[in-house]
């Protein structure tokens, strides 16, 4: 019986942090993938983890932490797929452009996520965190699983790395 109510609070509690953080999970992951859909799996299999660990979650306050740093995660795991995926290719792919990118619409923004893309996967991903997710430099670090200088360090790079395609653009 008692296992039925925490079972119960646990589905009430990711009910709830779904309802309040799932769309901006999944447009944090999608800034950090090239596909929503697989952006939308990752957010899915990283609250599907949270309920799972729910029990041996020592402070529910820090959930929404926990879904960041595995979206993160998840991403990064997707991206070394595709990695090895490109590398032993079974028929040439084709490209077709994502639901985000039809969505943001404007040259502008079209360029600037375009040069987002372009950047090495640990600038990319402190910066998304930094600027799309409004995450603090400790936050950041903590998702991340690097040290606040190396935030730092892969912001201002980042941010160099933006300026210099923006040129081209501007």
């Amino acid at each position: 019986m008692v296992q039925d109510r925490t079972a119960s609070a646990a589905d009430e509690a990711i009910t709830d942090l779904y309802a309040a953080h799932y769309v901006r999970l999944v447009r944090m992951a999608t800034l950090l993938q090239v596909s929503e859909a697989v952006a939308e799996e990752v957010v899915q299999d990283a609250f599907v983890a949270l309920h799972r660990r729910w029990r041996r979650l020592r402070d529910p306050a820090a959930a929404v932490a926990y879904l960041r740093t595995s979206v993160v995660h998840g991403c990064r795991s997707v991206h070394r797929r595709r990695g090895v995926a490109a590398r032993h290719p079974e028929e040439p792919p084709g490209h077709a452009p994502s639901a985000e990118q039809v969505a943001v619409g404007g040259a502008a923004a079209d360029a600037v996520v375009a040069a987002l893309r372009g950047l090495p996967d640990r600038q990319r991903e402190a910066l998304v965190l930094r600027y799309y997710g409004g995450l603090s430099e400790s936050e950041i670090a903590s998702a991340m699983k690097i040290s606040n200088g190396a935030v730092k360090s892969h912001a201002s790079r980042g941010l160099a790395g933006l300026r210099d395609a923006m040129a081209e653009w501007s």
